[in-house]
């Protein structure tokens, strides 16, 4: 039976099988050391000869366990018997067993295919699963029922930019912005509290450090809601099981990485501003008047929040009509939605959504929009639709400022920009 080799020390002087793929090969003299990598980790093999084998090659190796105080772990297998189950060609295009990050981003993503065999990469999406798993587990410890809606629309929930047109049969359709519309009518149906992990895509021309045209995002949507504090409310607590999770879960990675993650103490004192008292902080900060949130002022305001109450995150709220879309719930001009700020980057966008239908209806021409391109849209509310509201978290990015990654296209197993369509 397969030995993993995590549990290698509990085997000692035992005969164990164990497979993976051969990380390094060290030759001294009639002795060979061969590092042999599986999903646990790596353990050393001892062999008396040469191996005929390459890097990368998956193999079956059996033998004896013995202490070394030298060895990964403190423990080796003398091997007595190899089964080469898969050959590597030796001609690899990306040294797996080098440091990542004495690589060019654009040399790992160009060899993605072989570049996620490197343990550390790897191990930005183990704790991205830490990160998904916790999630969901939260909101159905909260009642909350998960959803799979679909990602082919026939127009966009925020206006008809930023879409992806897509040929389905005789139509023309579009690839999915948010879950947006779903969530909705299923918060209207009676199900009340609703969650989706999905991808989502936008066709935005950037190329920054910060976007990517296709992520996953996290949404939140729940009823009987008053104002986007019970939102924020309910974002605060479910980030602290996300963090505590992973700080459980993932200690080795976030060593690995020398980051971590705030506590449960932290993230409940987050504080809360206005979309005006932002604008203010930055100004002042910079010492020039500012008019908009741009990523400078996203780091400045998070910088603030570290001084002044201790966290590196804030939660933006009251932004003006304009700058939200047209369902953001208005409260003058304002509106009951909200941004949270964590380490200097936008990872989350919601708020109160309107769900009165003649609110609706006054609220569409002053987007360009009309009740016939958004009839299935406006349907939810022609019919009774109750207090909701909701938010969605952008994967990558949480993933990205956790372990304080350069780039968020890291945080993503294959990620899709302007140039990059493959593998």
């Amino acid at each position: 039976m397969r030995t993993l080799t995590r549990d290698i020390a509990a085997e000692s002087g035992k005969q164990v099988e164990v497979s993976g793929w051969v990380h390094r090969i060290r030759e001294l003299g009639a002795i060979s050391f061969v590092l042999l990598r599986d999903r646990s980790g790596i353990v050393q093999l001892v062999y008396d000869n040469k191996p005929d084998f390459t890097h990368e090659s998956v193999i079956t190796a059996r033998g004896e366990v013995r202490a070394n105080e030298k060895a990964p772990g403190g423990y080796e297998v003398a091997v007595v018997e190899t089964e080469l189950l898969a050959p590597a060609a030796p001609d690899l295009p990306f040294q797996v067993n080098g440091d990542p990050d004495k690589v060019g981003l654009e040399a790992v993503l160009d060899q993605r295919v072989i570049s996620l065999r490197n343990p550390k990469i790897r191990d930005i999406f183990y704790l991205q699963s830490s990160l998904l798993s916790s999630f969901a587990e939260y909101l159905r410890g909260q009642e909350f029922t998960e959803i799979k809606s679909s990602k082919l629309i026939g127009t966009g929930t925020e206006g008809g930019t930023g879409l992806f047109a897509v040929e389905y049969f005789e139509n023309r359709v579009y690839l999915a912005q948010s879950p947006q519309f779903y969530k909705q009518a299923m918060v209207a149906s009676g199900m009340e509290r609703v969650f989706e992990i999905g991808a989502a895509y936008r066709a935005e021309k950037h190329d920054t450090p910060r976007h990517l045209n296709e992520y996953v995002s996290l949404d939140v949507e729940t009823a009987f809601i008053k104002d986007e504090h019970d939102l924020m409310d309910l974002e605060v607590e479910i980030l602290a099981h996300v963090f505590s999770c992973v700080e459980r879960d993932c200690a080795r990675i976030l060593t690995e990485y020398d980051a971590r993650v705030p506590s449960t103490e932290e993230i409940r004192k987050t504080p809360r501003i206005t979309h005006d008292e932002a604008k203010e902080i930055i100004s002042t900060k910079l010492g020039r008047r500012v008019f908009e949130i741009n990523p400078e002022g996203e780091r400045v305001l998070c910088d603030w929040a570290v001084e002044t109450h201790g966290v590196e995150a804030v939660f933006v709220n009251a932004f003006p009509r304009k700058k939200r879309p047209f369902y953001a719930y208005p409260d003058g001009q304002k509106t009951s939605s909200f941004d949270l700020l964590f380490r200097g980057l936008e990872i989350t966008t919601g708020g109160r959504r309107i769900n009165e239908y003649d609110m609706l209806l006054d609220a569409l021409p002053k987007f360009g929009l009309t009740e016939e391109g958004l009839a299935d849209y406006a349907q939810i509310f022609r019919y009774g639709c109750p207090p909701h509201g909701g938010f969605a978290i952008g994967l990558e990015r949480l993933t990205q400022k956790i372990l304080g990654l350069t780039n968020v296209k890291e945080a993503s197993l294959f990620p899709r920009d302007r140039k990059r369509i493959r593998p």
